[in-house]
């Protein structure tokens, strides 16, 4: 299908009035669904998602049985879907996630979905792979405090979990596999088919005209920069506070707000973070490593201050909250009956 000649008319009209210009009379040029596709696949810095990786089925299951799994906590109370509700956008709708006996956690919890896709783990990006970042809240005092003896011994005591595991890894219950069975299950967190990747894919009609011109000024102001690629981000490093002292001017810095300090312990680091992906970023408020944006809106002006040195409009932030609400994918059919 192609845009009709007033929605194309409609979103340059949009896009000049939040760029500034004053030419927006002609129309986007008709063109067929294969056509925009070739062309916007070239030339976009944004990809469409991956297609879901074919993995063994009966360790998928058992990583989600594990995922669910509150008997991994010290406490018996706190499974990983607890801070990553698959309901919820795959994080935990709190500023902070409380763990076992109460405990509030220091950090603001990251979605779960496509997390596959980044290239570290964690805000502080401590984690090289799925399999090690199971270690981290698992054994975190605050989360789920938990220690890899007695998770591996009550699995073991478990005759359903014993078959599970006999089923899908000849050596049964490990700590290994048990770090597997997770991040296997977790590589089929993926949501595709947004609006946003049917756009990209030459569906001309997916997007409105308000996140097509929303998209244009999240390209024409920099937010590209440093959320690109498949996931939008996730792929690299950066400091908070490039083009303005956002902990000066927040106050109560915390051990937390050190970032990749914390990991590496060099002075450049002080204040980096590992770039979040900004799928289903509607879905997961609130927002920052510290969760002080609560909602969408809110974070897209900080990150226009504080990262681009840029006062946004209020017609520009809804232009680009539009846009970012295009990138809410569908949730795989393996977990629709707890995310809805």
């Amino acid at each position: 299908m192609t845009l009709s000649r007033g929605r194309a008319l409609a979103a340059s009209a949009l896009l000049a009035s939040l760029l500034g210009c004053t030419d927006a009379s002609k129309p986007a040029p008709r063109e067929t669904a294969p056509e925009r596709a070739q062309e916007t696949l070239g030339r976009e810095p944004l990809l469409v998602l991956p297609e879901l990786p074919v993995l063994d089925a009966r360790v998928v299951a058992l990583g989600a049985k594990l995922f669910h799994e509150p008997r991994l906590s010290s406490d018996g109370k706190v499974a990983c879907s607890s801070c990553h509700d698959l309901a919820n956008g795959g994080a935990d709708g709190k500023r902070s996630s409380v763990g076992v006996r109460g405990r509030v956690g220091a950090i603001n919890a990251l979605s779960v979905y496509n997390s596959s896709l980044n290239f570290v783990l964690f805000w502080d990006g401590r984690a090289a792979t799925l399999e090690e970042q199971v270690d981290g809240p698992l054994t975190n005092p605050l989360e789920m405090d938990a220690k890899w003896p007695d998770v591996v011994g009550k699995l073991k005591s478990d005759a359903a979990y014993q078959s599970a595991f006999a089923a899908a890894f000849t050596d049964g219950v490990t700590q290994d596999n048990v770090r597997t069975a997770i991040a296997t299950f977790e590589r089929t967190l993926l949501t595709p088919n947004s609006p946003f990747d049917r756009w990209l894919g030459g569906d001309a009609t997916a997007l409105t005209a308000a996140q097509k011109a929303g998209y244009e000024l999240f390209k024409g102001v920099g937010c590209v920069a440093c959320h690109q690629g498949r996931n939008v981000g996730g792929n690299m490093f950066q400091r908070f506070g490039v083009m303005g002292d956002y902990f000066g001017d927040r106050g109560h810095v915390t051990e937390a707000d050190n970032g990749r300090f914390n990991v590496t312990h060099l002075e450049s680091d002080r204040f980096v973070f590992r770039v979040p992906s900004l799928r289903n970023v509607a879905r997961t408020a609130p927002y920052f490593h510290d969760g002080s944006a609560p909602t969408l809106p809110d974070a897209v002006q900080v990150m226009a201050k504080y990262q681009l040195g840029r006062k946004l409009s209020d017609d520009q932030i809804a232009a680009i909250v539009a846009f970012l609400g295009s990138l809410s994918g569908v949730v795989p059919a393996s977990v629709q009956s707890d995310a809805g």
